[in-house]
């Protein structure tokens, strides 16, 4: 690795760790530069997940005050979410690598689309947020008891996550949205709970099977917790289409190049 890799791994590291904060969608930045500088597939998802944890817990930490309420139901997700983690590193080390390399440029393209999208998610949200019943203090940002519907999403992204994981925290934000949460920042603030959460323990799991390169998860590490600790401070202020514009763009390339190579 030379240096002036060294600083585009670190840099990126940085905006990812802004990204997965604000929109959950860090590993879209990542992933495609460890590959245009000749990572291996596999090399740069587990060491990449090995290296965002710095910013889960950074985004965690910096939403507490909008979780500090709900720990117990973020704390059963997070056992879902874990249990995920484990089911999806597992396959990615139990499946030839072949089947990684072929299945990523699909990732990568719903990854796009599920970050297009977000928008409308938001919206229909919004619309459907429940009135308040009369005689009650309802109200549109109401937090609702956790659903088998919600729990079983949260285990879905959770596989995901462990497997591939960009765009995790989309999914997840829409999840939490429809079937927990209308407030927008509590919703935020228990995705980066549980994306980070599922990180974790299937970066165990790469740990222990030797296959991270500790160089480039030093540096995205480095990285992501800087930009995790500013994520977390701008998430709340922070205009996105043009942040979701580049991680479109980011998305749709890196996969025609793969489908092209």
């Amino acid at each position: 690795m030379t240096l002036l890799e060294g600083a585009i791994i670190l840099i990126a590291g940085l905006a990812a760790g802004v990204i997965n904060v604000v929109a959950g969608a860090g590993t879209l930045i990542t992933f495609p530069v460890l590959l245009a500088l000749g990572v291996p597939p596999i090399t740069a998802n587990v060491s990449n997940t090995v290296g965002l944890i710095p910013a889960s817990i950074a985004g965690a930490h910096g939403y507490r005050r909008e979780l500090r309420s709900q720990w117990r139901p973020v704390a059963v997700m997070a056992i879902f979410s874990a249990v995920g983690g484990i089911v999806g590193g597992l396959l990615l080390l139990a499946l030839p690598a072949q089947a990684f390399a072929g299945v990523v440029p699909f990732l990568l393209l719903l990854a796009a689309v599920l970050s297009a999208i977000q928008p409308r998610v938001a919206g229909f949200v919004r619309r459907k947020a429940p009135a308040a019943p009369a005689g009650t203090l309802l109200t549109k940002t109401d937090t609702r008891p956790l659903t088998l519907g919600l729990i079983l999403g949260v285990l879905a992204t959770g596989v995901y996550g462990g497997y591939f994981g960009a765009a995790q925290g989309v999914v997840l934000l829409a999840l939490l949205g429809i079937l927990w949460s209308t407030d927008i920042h509590r919703a935020n603030g228990t995705k980066n709970v549980l994306a980070g959460v599922a990180n974790i323990v299937s970066a165990i799991i790469f740990i222990s099977s030797g296959t991270v390169d500790w160089r480039i998860a030093l540096l995205i590490g480095i990285g992501s917790a800087a930009g995790g600790w500013l994520g977390a401070r701008i998430g709340r202020t922070l205009s996105a289409p043009v942040l979701r514009t580049i991680l479109v763009v980011v998305a749709v390339t890196a996969a025609v190049v793969l489908f092209l190579s």
